[in-house]
């Protein structure tokens, strides 16, 4: 029954057509993805259209965070954005925040209300559309029912989602023909206790944009035309993810419930020839992320760039940087979209870090810089980086925070699925360490040893470096000179500087982005404000630092970090041996990265910059360690279940035929020797294979008593997944022996090519 039902699905997956999408036309030329971007978003430029120009002059000023938010202002903001959300559909409106899981919670409130009048002594109810100012500022869902850590109990349920008035809302589609309104919020306890991803992003932002804007002013002399009066975070996500056919995805249990296989072996043609990456997108899946662009650019979402990924049925999308809010809450439109489009499609998008053994699994590269209101990014190295002392400045104070913590950092991107992908030779290791290229390698050398810089080190031509770097001769008078970066890539570096900005590659594919990015902002602030003190006493009583003052800070930090920079081959041994010899940690699991929250230096600082209060973080490291440890339970229970009810089964079935087929042999006198050797081999994989799934189920039987969510999480890490490994490699051992029409779930072949 089973295999039948995977081979009805396997025939009827080659048989799918791609979905038809009708991209917005005039007079039938179809019209380019700007014609319709931000339809759907009640953008600035909206506001300013519906808004009397007082109340949008007000507006402004609270968003800079110059003014707070009355109640005038607040009821004409919601009357303008409910007449607008109307005309486009809406029914309903909700508070969009994002709960300690990883992902985005809502709760529909209808724009209907009644009004009751008498007339003649008698009740007249009308139904009338309305929406207030303090339902636009706030609501109150249950806080009792989402992760706190232990800051909430049961009984003490009222928390509060609160507009974030930095980020747009927008509409997006309901059921029917009928849209809601969406309003980016963040969600707090009745204390004030942050108990979503948002609220401590926010102070992240406001932590390191105001030091950057002071070191700017310390620097910057006063008469100076291009004096920068804000600085913000930027941020691009690079969005890996597999694309399966929805119908063989839901034979499998594991992929259903856990996001990933936890049984099944290598096809043998996979990601070894190499012919995957930027291949030709299929027909069915470009159909799918051509719609999901189309509805990502009615919300607002830059999608720049679509490709094959390494592995077969990955694929990769990455936007436009933005500022870090409108970045991470488009990152989560843009997985919220995925899911919707691969439905219609009948696809189904994975975005669990290592859904399939022995190829790579997905990451989200989070690249990372500081740009400020007259366009300038800190992180431009410009034409000659060893001159641009502020963004000297500002690099050494990224090489500071890394190197205070980063073992921070590896926290923040820790997890039970991403544990899957980091160190296993496609992913970042578990040392966290700074790649910046030979060029800017050579820049630092050089100031450190106060020297000039030596070009043939740096192994291009450092005298007419830009952003782009030098110029390559291709040698072939048809083509073009190319302009060369000025760095190159270093595919195995957790953290690199890439160009203009930091890429920080260990981020898993599924997480948000909100809480590893606080951290990186939380580190570089603290980096900041330690800069900001030395260049204060450098200068003196001087207005602004002079060049002397700035070098003699950045030699300073270039000395104290050089331990953090590496160059080499992150995956090799030699480098985790150079890297303990250096003092920095290898954090290979998460129970351990999770426990780097609440060390005294990572501590402190997160408190001292007003990103997180001592039960905020406690609460994390409680929710992030329970997490891990329900996550890898659900997963053994899962293979259990798999194995008892479908695999076993298949095995006995295949033995009985075995023997069957032997003991006729004997009896027709025809030598059965290939039958017998092949049930000789199966016989002992099978009793194996029941051992190990009993003996997992009385550990879980012992762990279900542990009451310490940290032993649990050790237990789990050290002793259920060791077991959950032996009882896949039985497994798999079957799958390659079995007659493969008593296998009862879908293989890699079918999960990798029928789409």
């Amino acid at each position: 029954m089973a295999h039948q039902a995977r081979l009805n699905t396997v025939v009827e997956s080659l048989t799918k057509s791609p979905r038809y999408v009708e991209f917005p036309s005039k007079n039938g030329q179809v019209q380019p993805l700007s014609s319709n971007f931000g339809k759907n978003v009640f953008t600035r430029t909206e506001m300013a259209k519906m808004l009397p120009k007082p109340v949008y002059k007000t507006f402004v000023e609270i968003s800079k965070g110059k003014k707070t938010m009355d109640k005038a202002t607040a009821d004409a903001i919601a009357h303008a954005v409910k007449v607008w959300a109307i005309e486009r559909g809406a029914t309903h409106f909700t508070h969009w925040f994002q709960p300690l899981n990883d992902g985005t919670a809502e709760k529909h409130d209808s724009f209907l209300s009644l009004k009751s009048t008498f007339v003649d002594g008698s009740e007249v109810v009308t139904a009338i559309d309305t929406f207030s100012g303090s339902q636009l500022l706030q609501s109150e869902p249950d806080a009792s029912s989402f992760p706190s850590g232990g800051m909430r109990t049961t009984f003490e349920a009222r928390g509060y989602t609160v507009w974030d008035s930095k980020s747009p809302m927008f509409i997006s589609d309901g059921p029917h023909g009928t849209s809601i309104l969406y309003i980016p919020s963040v969600f707090i306890s009745y204390n004030g206790e942050a108990l979503d991803e948002k609220s401590v992003l926010l102070r992240s932002c406001e932590a390191l944009e105001k030091v950057a804007l002071d070191i700017l002013n310390v620097i910057t002399p006063v008469e100076a035309e291009a004096r920068s009066k804000l600085v913000y975070v930027t941020l691009g996500t690079e969005q890996e993810y597999f694309l399966i056919d929805r119908a063989l995805y839901t034979l499998r249990p594991d992929l259903k419930i856990t996001g990933r296989t936890l049984i099944g072996g290598l096809p043998p043609r996979h990601q070894q020839l190499e012919d995957h990456y930027f291949g030709k997108i299929p027909t069915r899946v470009l159909s799918a992320i051509s719609e999901c662009e189309l509805e990502l650019a009615k919300l607002g979402v830059p999608i720049k760039t679509r490709h094959n990924e390494v592995a077969p049925a990955q694929f990769e999308v990455a936007p436009i940087f933005e500022d870090v809010l409108s970045a991470v809450d488009h990152n989560l439109l843009t997985m919220d979209v995925f899911h919707r489009v691969a439905h219609r499609h009948k696809l189904k998008v994975l975005f669990h870090e290592k859904p399939f053994k022995g190829v790579n699994g997905s990451g989200k590269h989070c690249n990372w810089s500081l740009s400020t209101d007259t366009g300038d990014n800190l992180l431009d190295p410009s034409n000659t980086p060893e001159k641009n002392l502020r963004f000297l400045i500002f690099l050494v104070a990224v090489l500071k925070a890394v190197l205070d913590h980063g073992d921070l950092l590896r926290a923040g991107v820790a997890s039970a699925s991403n544990d899957h992908r980091l160190g296993a030779q496609e992913a970042p290791p578990g040392i966290i360490s700074v790649f910046l290229g030979s060029q800017l390698t050579e820049v630092l050398n050089a100031i450190e040893e106060n020297r000039p810089i030596n070009y043939e080190l740096a192994g291009n031509d450092l005298k007419n470096v830009r952003v782009k770097g030098t110029v390559l001769d291709l040698k072939v008078t048809s083509l073009p000179p190319i302009a060369r970066d000025l760095t190159d890539r270093n595919r195995t570096s957790p953290f690199a500087f890439t160009g203009n900005k930091f890429e920080f590659r260990a981020v898993g594919s599924k997480q948000s982005p909100s809480f590893p990015v606080t951290l990186l902002n939380s580190a570089v602030a603290k980096a900041l404000n330690e800069i900001l003190d030395d260049l204060k006493q450098q200068k003196g009583d001087k207005p602004v630092a002079s060049e002397e003052d700035q070098m003699a800070v950045i030699r300073k930090y270039i000395k104290i970090t050089k331990n953090i920079r590496f160059e080499g081959d992150n995956y090799s041994q030699e480098w985790v041996e150079e890297a303990a010899r250096r003092g920095l940690p290898n954090i290979v699991k998460s129970p351990e990265a999770f426990a780097r929250l609440l060390r005294k230096e990572n501590a402190d600082m997160l408190k001292d910059m007003g990103v997180f209060s001592d039960a905020e973080l406690h609460s994390r490291y409680h929710i992030l360690t329970e997490k891990y440890a329900k996550e890898v339970t659900i997963e053994a229970q899962t293979i259990i279940t798999m194995v008892i009810q479908q695999v076993l089964p298949a095995a006995y079935q295949y033995r009985h035929d075995l023997a069957e087929a032997a003991s006729f042999m004997k009896n027709i006198g025809v030598e059965a020797s290939p039958e017998i050797d092949l049930l000789n081999e199966l016989t002992p994989i099978v009793a194996t294979l029941q051992k190990d799934i009993t003996a997992l189920k009385y550990l879980l039987v012992e762990l279900n008593e542990v009451e310490d969510v940290v032993k649990l999480a050790d237990a789990c890490c050290h002793q259920v997944l060791a077991k959950m490994d032996a009882i896949r490699e039985l497994t798999d051992k079957l799958e390659r022996n079995v007659a493969d029409k008593l296998w009862p779930f879908p293989k890699y072949t079918e999960l990798f090519l029928n789409i």
